[in-house]
C-alpha cells in the first residue's frame, strides 16, 4: 500500500494547537531528603496539589489528578509539544498513515526499558492494545471515548494491532478517524510493563511499572505519591531532579501557606484572588497554564427536573455566570458559551452564552410546570484548573437557583466517589469541568456529550440522534472546513438542548518558588517534569 509522509498526512488530517506561556524549594522534603540542587540537577521536588490520584494506572481514570502522576512514569508513543498540542516523537520515533487513513506505521525508538528491566518493544506495544481492546467502558473509559469501543464491536475505531520485528508495530482501523494520532498522544494511553500488568492485575494501578522519566517509589494514600528519577532513561541528561512528591494538600489556603513556609515547591490550584500576593513576594512565582478548558454545571437529564429541556434552559437562565467569573476567577477566566474553548478549531463564535435573566428562567419553570422539589447541587471537593473553588461557586449558583424558585440542596463526596457516583448518574446537578486532552474539538463534544460515552465521560447521560450523527461524522471527515462546520452545527443543538450550564474558560494559575527553573506548565493539565530544577 503506498504511503505518504508524515508532514503530508498532519497537513492533511490533523489541526494542531499552538499555545504559548509563561514559563520554585524548599531545604528540605516531607520525607527528609535534601533538596539541595546545582546546575547539574538534583534535589527532590514537592509539588502541592488539591486532590489525591484516584488510581496510578492511566488507562483506568479520566481524572488529572490521577495524571498528574502518570504523566511522569508513562510514556505515550507520540507525545505534545513542551506547552502545545503539537505531534512529536515519543516512545515511536517515527510513523507512516496509508492513503486511506486505515493503517498506521509506527518505528519505534530502540534500547528503551520498562522500570522492571523488561524491554519496551513491538510485543509489548500490541499487549497494551491488546489489554485496551478487550476492556470494557468501566474499566478503560477512555478508550471507549476516544476509538468508540472495543474488540468485536460495531463502534470500534481499532481493528487489530500487529508487530513486524522488534521495533515496527502497524495498527489497522476499521475507519479513518481524524484526531487519531492526537488521540493515542492522550495521557491514558501510557505504555505499560505487560510483565508488571500481568502479574498485578487490577492491583497495577497501585504498583505502576512504565518507561518514564521518574519510576514509583510509594503511594500515602490521601498524603503523597512519591516517585524517584530513572537512573535508565533513555533520554540523556534527563530528568534533572532526583525525586517528586505529589503532596495532597486540598485547602487553596492551606496549600499557599505551605508554599510560603517552604514545605512545599510548587503549587497548583492557586486561588485568582492570591495573584497579587504571589506576584508582590520576591521569593515566588506566579505561572499560568496555558488556557484549554471549561468549567461547567452539569444537569443529569435521565433525572427529574432535568429531564425537561426547559428546566435545563431555565437553569441557564437564572445563573448569573458574569459575576460568577469576576468573584471567583478575577480576571482569569471568560464566560463560557459552547462546552469547548475558544482555542480549539471548529469553536461556534456565533453563539452567545444565555445571559442572566431570572425572569426568563421563571417563566420557563412555569411553562414546565415544575413542582419546586429541592434538588442535589454537588460541589467539587478539591480545586482544578476550570474551578478554583467548587464549593463557593455551588453556594452561589445555590442562591442563583433560589432566586427563581429551585430549592437545592449542596452536598459533596471524597474526589474518587464523587467522580464514580457522578458517571452512574447519581448526581442532579453537578459541578465539573474538562482540561482538554489534545487540542481536538472531538475530544470535549464527543467526549462529553455523546450518547456513546454515558456512562464514561458524558455524566449528564444526554443523548441526541442528530448530534450523534454529525460527532461520528466529523471524526472522520479529514477536511478541516467541512469538519470544523459539523462541530459548529452540534454546538448549535447542544446550545439549545441545555444538558449544561458553560461557566467559565480559565487561565490556570500555578506559584512556585523563584528558584525553580525550567518549569514548562502544560495547556492539557499534564506535566511531565524532567525539565525542572530546583536550587
Amino acid at each position: 500500500m503506498k504511503k505518504k509522509s508524515l508532514l503530508v498526512v498532519l497537513v492533511a488530517m490533523l489541526v494542531s494547537i499552538v499555545l504559548a506561556a509563561c514559563g520554585g524549594s524548599g531545604e528540605k522534603s516531607s520525607d527528609g531528603d535534601s533538596n539541595k540542587g546545582d546546575s547539574e540537577g538534583g534535589g527532590t521536588l514537592i509539588f502541592g496539589r488539591g486532590g489525591d490520584s484516584v488510581s496510578l494506572d492511566p488507562i483506568t481514570v479520566t481524572d488529572g489528578e490521577s495524571f498528574a502522576v502518570t504523566q511522569n512514569i508513562f510514556e505515550t508513543l507520540i507525545r505534545f509539544g513542551e506547552q502545545d498540542t503539537t505531534l512529536q516523537p515519543g516512545l515511536a520515533k517515527e510513523w507512516k498513515v496509508s492513503d486511506d487513513g486505515l493503517e498506521y506505521t509506527f518505528t519505534l525508538q530502540e534500547g528503551v526499558k520498562f522500570h522492571d528491566g523488561t524491554d519496551f518493544n513491538a510485543d509489548a506495544v500490541v499487549k497494551n492494545f491488546e489489554r485496551w481492546m478487550t476492556g470494557d467502558a468501566e474499566k478503560f473509559p477512555y478508550f471507549q471515548s476516544m476509538f468508540g469501543g472495543f474488540e468485536g464491536e460495531d463502534a470500534a475505531v481499532i481493528k487489530e494491532v500487529k508487530a513486524d520485528g522488534d521495533t515496527t508495530v502497524v495498527v489497522t482501523l476499521n475507519n479513518p478517524q481524524a484526531p487519531f494520532l492526537k488521540n493515542l498522544a492522550m495521557s491514558p494511553f501510557g505504555m505499560a510493563s505487560p510483565t508488571a500488568f500481568d502479574k498485578e492485575g487490577d492491583k497495577f494501578g497501585d504498583n505502576p511499572v512504565g518507561t518514564g522519566p521518574f519510576k514509583f517509589v510509594s503511594w500515602k494514600r490521601n498524603d503523597s505519591v512519591t516517585v524517584e528519577k530513572n537512573a535508565d532513561y533513555w533520554k540523556e541528561g534527563l530528568p534533572k531532579v532526583d525525586k517528586v512528591v505529589f503532596k495532597s494538600i486540598p485547602d487553596n489556603s492551606t496549600r499557599l501557606n505551605a508554599l510560603k513556609t517552604g514545605e512545599i515547591d510548587l503549587a497548583t490550584g492557586i486561588s485568582p484572588s492570591d495573584s497579587a500576593s504571589i506576584e508582590a513576594d520576591s521569593n515566588l512565582q506566579l505561572i499560568e497554564r496555558p488556557s484549554l478548558n471549561v468549567g461547567y454545571l452539569g444537569m443529569t437529564v435521565t433525572r427529574k427536573p432535568f429531564d425537561d429541556k426547559r428546566v435545563r434552559q431555565a437553569v441557564n437562565y437564572a445563573i448569573d455566570k458574569e459575576a460568577l467569573v469576576k468573584a471567583f476567577y478575577e480576571g482569569k477566566a471568560d464566560v463560557a458559551s459552547n462546552p469547548m474553548p475558544p482555542a480549539v478549531s471548529g469553536f461556534n463564535k456565533d453563539i452567545s452564552a444565555y445571559p442572566y435573566d431570572p425572569e426568563k428562567a421563571k417563566a420557563l419553570l412555569k411553562e414546565a410546570g415544575y413542582d419546586g422539589k429541592e434538588i442535589e447541587l454537588w460541589a467539587m471537593p478539591v480545586p482544578r484548573p476550570y474551578m478554583p473553588d467548587g464549593q463557593k461557586i455551588a453556594e452561589a449558583i445555590q442562591k442563583n437557583l433560589d432566586d427563581v424558585g429551585i430549592k437545592s440542596k449542596i452536598v459533596t463526596y471524597e474526589w474518587a466517589t464523587y467522580l464514580d457516583k457522578a458517571a452512574k448518574g447519581e448526581a442532579d446537578a453537578f459541578l465539573l469541568g474538562w482540561t482538554g486532552d489534545n487540542g481536538d474539538a472531538d475530544n470535549f463534544l464527543y467526549t462529553l456529550l455523546d450518547e456513546s460515552n454515558i456512562g464514561s465521560n458524558n455524566y449528564t447521560y444526554f443523548k441526541n440522534s442528530e448530534t450523534h450523527k454529525l460527532l461520528l461524522k466529523a471524526q472522520k471527515e479529514t477536511d478541516e472546513d467541512k469538519r470544523n462546520a459539523l462541530y459548529e452545527k452540534a454546538q448549535k443543538i447542544i446550545h439549545e438542548e441545555a444538558p449544561w450550564v458553560p461557566l467559565a474558560y480559565s487561565t490556570p494559575i500555578l506559584a512556585g518558588k523563584s528558584t525553580i527553573k525550567n518549569f514548562k506548565p502544560h495547556p492539557t493539565g499534564s506535566d511531565i517534569f524532567d525539565t525542572i530544577e530546583v536550587n
